[in-house]
């Protein structure tokens, strides 16, 4: 116990320490992530089935999960761009760059797709520094998606249909500044906290050689 009370003494006399090294990390963070736009989102969700004939549920599930995941895969592709891009929805194409390498970067930072466990529901969320814009972009691919989507899958007897129409945010959710907040202030804190205990050691092993010349 002593000794455990030995090596938290020197974090708790240096707390003022650990305290500016906690501020110092929260205000990084946050200016950090403002140097990003702040984007909105606005998601979709699109629920898939497969007609099987006469097969058990968990095997029907589980192809429809099948079917969402190879989806889920294609709307990051440049293809699949193309046609959400020539889908007649109002998306600001300058938005991305002409650069095909670029434009594929983008595309993929501004759409995420993701799929329900057991399930064929298929999230689609857009992000856009305009909410309207995120909002055409998620209506978008869910069109492509409901229309064309079969084309991507080798399964047949395929339903789409959209259960969840856009729901846009109402704040900006990207980058997540609260979260990326606690984040600095926490990395922050184990700095000065490892800041103090290296400044302590060094001055301990001064005082023993202090000691050892003496």
């Amino acid at each position: 116990m002593t000794d455990k009370y030995t090596q938290i003494t020197p974090l708790l006399q240096a707390w003022p320490t650990v305290l500016l090294f906690s501020s110092c990390g929260l205000v990084l963070a946050v200016l950090l992530s403002l140097l990003r736009p702040l984007e909105y989102s606005s998601t979709t969700r699109i629920l898939i089935t497969q007609e099987l004939g006469v097969v058990d549920a968990y095997t029907a599930s589980r192809s429809a999960e099948r079917i969402a995941d190879d989806l889920s895969s294609i709307v990051y592709t440049s293809t699949f761009f193309d046609k959400v891009i020539n889908s007649g929805f109002l998306i600001d194409d300058t938005y991305f760059p002409d650069d095909p390498i670029k434009e594929r970067k983008q595309w993929e930072k501004t759409i995420s797709a993701s799929v329900s466990r057991s399930s064929g529901l298929l999230a689609i969320k857009a992000y856009h520094v305009d909410v309207e814009q995120a909002q055409e972009i998620a209506q978008a691919v869910a069109f492509v998606i409901t229309t064309q989507g079969w084309t991507y899958t080798s399964g047949g007897n395929i339903t789409v249909q959209v259960v969840d129409d856009p729901l846009n945010s109402r704040y900006p959710v990207r980058p997540n500044i609260p979260v990326n907040a606690v984040s600095g202030l926490f990395l922050g804190a184990l700095g000065g906290a490892a800041f103090v205990f290296i400044q302590s050691d060094r001055l301990r092993r001064r005082h023993q050689l202090v000691h050892t010349e003496v």
